[in-house]
């Protein structure tokens, strides 16, 4: 037993397994009395024939769950979420919204045969029950890390994942997918019988994609089952034994029967017959508008179950077994508590929903364990890039009335919350809608306002069209601010900021520009507000060099700046990573080279006559952004140079061309080679120095 307690079962029970880590072969029973109880969770001390194996542990395929008892689901359940729980404490996660999702996974895993069925997680961040569930529990400890288990499902970890995914709003549409592959199949395939469900977060549930699949979906009437997971009641749930009463009948097949032979036959009694029908119709969809607000499914052929309590599972069980048996589109709408298991989480859901967690106290955890030993008072931190976009858009705000804020479903992250807490009038939140906000925000633009769009870079993606059809084209002055630009880490691919500049230099009317440091930031944000067309500005999670504060002053478009001399080498360098030239520079200087450092700040319109005053005459010339490399920051220079017929070799420093995998920012730097020992290396590669030399071997520079 590892640390001498173990969760065990409420009950006397049984494991059985194939085999322990060593290879026996054994079986045997337990028993255990309580020691305690904390929150929700209780703490067994065994008594007698103790093993080294939790439930858990004995799992290796979810199957496994069909001949579980209840008493050992219920076990297991708090099993997992004492596995998330200790492993987000170390690794950071999304722990809310997966210990919310525990039934609910244990439920699916119960009434559907996976792989062979497909469950599919729109977002993903509530599928650590299901890695857990799908061998992979004995490598959670490496969740988010460098050649770990990824955050979201992942088809390369496990066949019971069917898409990497990450962006929410787009499992209801894979599962259409699916739904129709599975029915082109000729009627007697065994694979005509496969089951497929989606479970999708209330926040999702009402973006632009999810609504165009269910919209598709209500029409074509393929058997999906859809588990809306609500945890913050966005939906208004139907409470009291009349709801529940009325989703036993509708789900039961004599109600199905009943139900269409009065549709076949009381239309067809003389005189009466045509009117009754009519009538009872009515009575019907007011009784479900009235207590059920089954409305809005219902009108576009979906069948809605609800609502039902998101953490009891043999409730669950029932329902989704019945949905499948339906044979029609079924939504399933459960109520859940974010954070379920760990009251700190329960509290406060949001701060325990993303990858940044305070410490946990493992004591609420483990009464045996020892607290995490204080660490001493812990240092300031300087300002992000958020804080500090959010102060200037603050103090801008206070006397230009027309600045408003909007964000999708992101009004934390994106740091605009504090902007409402100024300008509660002005701030709009649409929700998981990113191609709305940029489209509504022309609108605003177009009524005389100046709107701002914060988005997180990968979510950008998502308004491209509204960014090139809406803004772009009617040269509006619309500020889109693309927030995690670059790495940002333990996410992992459907995450990383990489794609946005390659995406948007092509696009006419449109300035782009990256702060090198925080005080830049500042004076970008006042250009933007005195330029009277759209512009974006990128700028990275991290925190800032701890520059003091200070007031942003205007920029001249498309003009760069000179940081440092230099004779024999030019790097030209796009945002935050200037920093780190300036330390290869420092570096290159007692190989005896003089490097010149330009802060670009502007990758549209770039400041072709500085790079050209300065590329003349040197013996290479090296770009850095990060972002992706193709079609980015360094192919505009090389644009540049062509035009102005230098001829001087160019080295790009971007990131590799492909997805990039999860792990700390600072890790994937180092592996990407675009920390400043990583930089320096292809420096000296390039000049034909160092060839074959570790990234960092001759660097006594920081990573950061």
């Amino acid at each position: 037993m590892r640390r001498g307690t173990r969760r065990a079962h409420r009950e006397a029970g049984r494991i059985e397994c194939d085999e322990n880590e060593h290879g026996c072969v054994f079986e045997g029973t337990f028993r255990a009395t309580l020691l305690g109880r904390i929150g929700p969770i209780l703490f067994l001390v065994p008594q007698e024939g103790m093993f080294s194996l939790t439930l858990l542990e004995t799992i290796r395929e979810p199957s496994q769950l069909h001949e579980m008892t209840p008493q050992q689901l219920e076990a297991l359940a708090a099993e997992l979420r004492e596995k998330m729980i200790r492993t987000v404490q170390k690794t950071g996660g999304h722990l809310a919204s997966s210990l919310g999702a525990v039934e609910i996974t244990l439920a699916l895993h119960r009434v559907m045969d996976s792989p062979r069925d497909r469950i599919v997680w729109d977002t993903g961040h509530q599928a650590y029950a299901h890695k857990l569930l799908t061998n992979r529990w004995d490598r959670f400890d490496t969740l988010r890390q460098v050649g770990g288990i990824g955050g979201f499902p992942r088809r390369s970890e496990s066949a019971h994942d069917v898409f990497d995914g990450g962006h929410a709003g787009t499992g209801v549409s894979i599962g259409v997918g699916l739904a129709a592959a599975r029915d082109m199949k000729p009627g007697a395939d065994p694979a005509r019988r496969q089951r497929i469900a989606v479970c999708v977060g209330d926040a999702a549930i009402g973006s632009g994609l999810t609504m165009e699949a269910l919209n598709h979906l209500g029409h074509t009437k393929q058997s999906l089952l859809i588990v809306l997971n609500d945890n913050e009641m966005s939906i208004s749930p139907s409470v009291g034994g009349l709801s529940t009463r009325l989703n036993k009948m509708r789900l039961s097949r004599a109600y199905q029967e009943t139900k269409s032979a009065t549709q076949r036959t009381l239309p067809r009694i003389p005189v009466v017959g045509q009117p009754a029908f009519e009538l009872l119709g009515w009575a019907k969809e007011g009784f479900k508008r009235s207590w059920a607000k089954v409305g809005f499914f219902e009108d576009i052929g979906i069948t809605y179950i609800g609502v039902l309590d998101g953490h009891d599972r043999g409730e669950l069980e029932e329902a989704f077994e019945a949905a499948f048996r339906l044979r029609v589109p079924v939504l399933v709408h459960v109520k859940t508590t974010k954070g379920k298991g760990y009251a700190p989480a329960e509290e406060d859901s949001m701060s325990f929903h993303g990858a940044s967690l305070p410490p946990i106290d493992l004591c609420l955890i483990d009464p045996t364990e020892e607290p995490l030993p204080p660490e001493g008072k812990p240092k300031r931190k300087p300002k992000t890039y958020t804080q500090t976009f959010v102060e200037e858009l603050v103090r801008l705000g206070t006397t230009d009335q027309r600045i408003t804020a909007v964000t999708a479903g992101m009004p934390t992250g994106t740091g605009l919350s504090r902007f409402a807490e100024h300008f509660p009038a002005r701030f709009l939140d649409v929700g998981i809608a990113e191609q709305h906000a940029v489209t509504m925000a022309a609108g605003l633009a177009l009524a005389g306002m100046r709107p701002v769009v914060a988005l997180y870079s990968t979510f950008g993606q998502r308004a491209y069209d509204g960014l090139v059809h809406d803004v772009c084209q009617n040269e509006l002055p619309v500020l889109l601010g693309l927030d995690r630009s670059g790495l940002v880490g333990e996410d992992g691919t459907s995450h990383q900021g990489m794609f946005m500049l390659p995406a948007m230099r092509s696009l006419p009317n449109l300035a782009i520009g990256a702060p090198k440091d925080e005080q830049e930031l500042r004076d970008l944000v006042v250009t933007a507000f005195e330029h009277d067309g759209p512009m974006a500005l990128l700028y990275p999670r991290d925190a800032g060099e701890d520059l003091p504060d200070r007031i942003g002053t205007a920029l001249q478009l498309g003009k760069g700046e000179v940081v440092r001399l230099g004779d024999d080498i030019l790097l030209i360098g796009f945002g935050p990573i200037v920093q780190r030239l300036l330390a290869v520079a420092i570096e290159l200087e007692a190989d005896g080279l003089g490097a010149t450092v330009i802060n670009a700040r502007w990758a549209k319109p770039l400041d072709e006559a500085l790079i050209g005053e300065h590329a003349a005459g040197k013996r290479l010339i090296v770009t850095a952004e990060e972002s992706a490399i193709m079609g980015g920051f360094g192919d505009g220079v090389l644009d540049a140079l062509n035009r102005a017929d230098i001829h001087v070799p160019v080295h790009k420093v971007a990131l590799a061309d492909g997805f990039v995998h999860h792990g700390a920012v600072d890790d994937l730097r180092r592996q990407q080679r675009i920390d400043a020992p990583g930089i320096l290396a292809q420096v000296r590669e390039a000049l034909g120095a160092s060839r074959g030399a570790p990234s960092d071997s001759r660097s006594n520079i920081p990573a950061a």
